[in-house]
């Protein structure tokens, strides 16, 4: 599991430990680094940003708020606030912070804000999740083909790919799988129909091609891997070897 990375700013060494006391039995997050001065921390924030700032107000140099406006609005990591001072509350919620500690604090306290702060990060991680399936479902569907022609049994049969849920091969042959439960048998192989479906389908394992619409979930599965749950309630396995295909949509699926 990747770790969240954390990094702390106080010009207090004594509350740079007391934060570092309360992440130290949390296996779930990691220190990247610690600084005593806002202008450092803000350089270091731009070149490779962590998840999460514990971020105190006033500092040598460049001070907290000075550090938040120094941040682009829409990418910033999740900031907790962290002061002995109540007035600066409202600058700081107006610059967008997850939660506002005020010094000194307890153990509860600390964990209720850092799991804030995981769950802003995982709605924007899920929020960013949706906007590339969306996006990557678009240009799929702008360019996949109207109609299929496929030969089952001696007939000629003409779908839309949208009318294909997934597609099952076993040596030259294929079974479509068809919304509301219906199947054709083609003497056909699965690389074949996969080059006339266009780029709206896409390969599972060695023998399951999916229609990108129909998936529902991606479920991790034992020792690292995936199945893919389609509407229909059915679940295929997940290839390693074809997983770079739904890392464009899904992200990382380590």
């Amino acid at each position: 599991m990747t770790k969240l990375k954390i990094l702390i700013v106080d010009d207090e060494p004594l509350a740079r430990e007391r934060i570092r006391s309360f992440l130290r039995d949390n296996r779930s997050v990691e220190i990247s680094g610690e600084f005593g001065e806002g202008t450092g921390a803000l350089e270091a924030i731009r070149g490779a940003p962590p998840d999460i700032v514990f971020l105190d107000v006033e500092m040598p140099g460049c001070d907290g708020i000075q550090l938040l406006e120094g941040l682009p609005p829409g990418r910033r990591p999740a900031i907790i606030m962290a002061t002995a001072h109540h007035r600066f509350a409202v600058d700081a919620f107006s610059h967008e912070v997850v939660d506002y500690l005020l010094k000194p604090f307890d153990r509860v306290r600390f964990g209720r804000a850092l799991e804030r702060a995981i769950g802003f990060l995982d709605a924007r991680r899920a929020g960013d999740v949706e906007r590339r399936v969306e996006g990557v479902l678009k240009a799929v569907l702008d360019r996949r083909p109207e109609q299929v022609v496929v030969k089952a049994d001696g007939r000629h049969v003409f779908l839309r790919p949208g009318e294909i849920v997934w597609v099952a091969a076993a040596n030259n042959y294929c079974t479509l799988h068809l919304a509301g439960s219906k199947r054709l048998l083609l003497r056909e192989t699965l690389t074949s129909i996969e080059g006339r479906l266009g780029p709206s389908f896409a390969r599972v394992n060695r023998s399951a091609l999916v229609n990108l619409g129909e998936i529902q979930e991606l479920q991790p599965s034992r020792y690292g891997d995936y199945l893919v749950l389609l509407r229909n309630g059915e679940r295929l396995p997940l290839s390693r070897s074809l997983r770079g295909r739904f890392r464009d949509i899904a992200g990382d699926l380590s």
